[in-house]
């Protein structure tokens, strides 16, 4: 996958591969000693439900790294 600066992802729309919009991410987790990215997290959609991934306490999705598919104009997850 080619470099993009996280500054140019922050609010980008993320949908899944089937066109549905599942929100904008939020931010990015990634693990300190390594530098692995580990997960998108997302503000999802108010009508968004039972997308397959985890939440957090926020209420954002917590999307694994290795289910982004695409990043473009916007992202599009595996789901």
């Amino acid at each position: 996958m080619a470099e993009i600066l996280a500054e140019n992802l922050s609010g980008k729309d993320v949908i899944g591969t089937d066109g549905a919009k599942l929100g904008q991410l939020y931010n990015i987790t990634m693990d300190l000693k390594t530098g692995a990215l580990n997960e998108l997290v997302v503000q999802p959609q108010r009508h968004v439900h039972e997308v397959g991934f985890e939440e957090n306490e926020q209420g954002h999705l917590l999307v694994p790294v290795n289910a982004v598919q695409a990043v473009k104009d916007h992202i599009v997850i595996r789901r």
